[in-house]
């Protein structure tokens, strides 16, 4: 079954065209990596689906709603169990590290119950987030006395500590040197395996997608030009899947 279903999306910022008739399924429960070169979208896309924009034309299904009809409260229901982690992490610098990883709970409550969450109950949802991505006892750290791949591991605890079932991640691996990039991916691998969760990684990191991913996308030109299971989009002909890959030194 489709979890995210993107029908023939045209989006355009001013006389540029940035997404032209893309089409998108994301299966429940896979993680599907879009590739392609820097600026051409990628990330416009997860914008869409999360609701932070809408296209100008075509429709966005997340679990058999259509986002792209939703506005308002509506909206914000529809999405309650989506969450992304944004290129630049998103901290708020003016919260610790754990009011930064509690803040959706502590601004909306139990994302199931949509109660409010007693406080040693919130506590121990960000002792248990922050200890599965590698920081514990950072709580009352500032996100300015973070390393970048730090930054990365806090904004994905404010995810993992409302527990989405829905995650989207936009370039996680970009700033970061091989080694703490290597840590991240097997974060989102472990994210997914904890919340059974169906994800959408946005990268040009070769290495990660083939890392993190169940299938890979090309975005090309406004459009996936293939799509396939990793094993699968390596050996491709598509002329445009090769360039990429030859580029992307992919020793296959």
């Amino acid at each position: 079954m489709a979890m995210i279903k993107a029908s023939n999306i045209f989006k355009s910022f001013g006389n540029k065209a940035v997404l032209k008739g893309l089409n998108l399924e994301v299966n429940a429960g896979e993680t599907v990596v879009i590739l392609g070169r820097s600026g051409v979208g990628k990330s416009v896309l997860l914008k869409l689906i999360i609701g932070l924009d809408k296209p100008d034309s075509g429709t966005i299904d997340v679990n058999g709603i259509c986002l792209s009809a939703l506005s308002g409260a509506k909206l914000y229901r529809a999405l309650g169990r989506m969450g992304m982690l944004f290129q630049g992490s998103a901290l708020f610098d003016s919260l610790s590290v754990a009011e930064n990883t509690s803040f959706y709970l502590d601004q909306h409550g139990d994302v199931e119950t949509g109660k409010a969450m007693k406080k040693e109950d919130v506590e121990r949802r960000v002792a248990e987030a922050l200890a599965m991505v590698g920081l514990e006892g950072t709580q009352k750290m500032a996100p300015s006395s973070l390393s970048g791949g730090m930054r990365k591991r806090a904004a994905l605890a404010r995810l993992i500590c409302y527990r989405p079932t829905i995650l989207l991640y936009d370039e996680p691996t970009t700033g970061l040197d091989p080694i703490t990039a290597g840590q991240i991916d097997q974060l989102i691998i472990k994210t997914q395996t904890e919340l059974q969760a169906t994800s959408l990684v946005v990268t040009h990191d070769m290495k990660s997608a083939l890392t993190v991913g169940d299938r890979l996308a090309l975005h090309h030109e406004g459009q996936i030009v293939l799509i396939a299971k990793k094993e699968e989009f390596v050996k491709s002909d598509h002329p445009m899947v090769r360039s990429f890959l030859e580029n992307a030194k992919v020793t296959l």
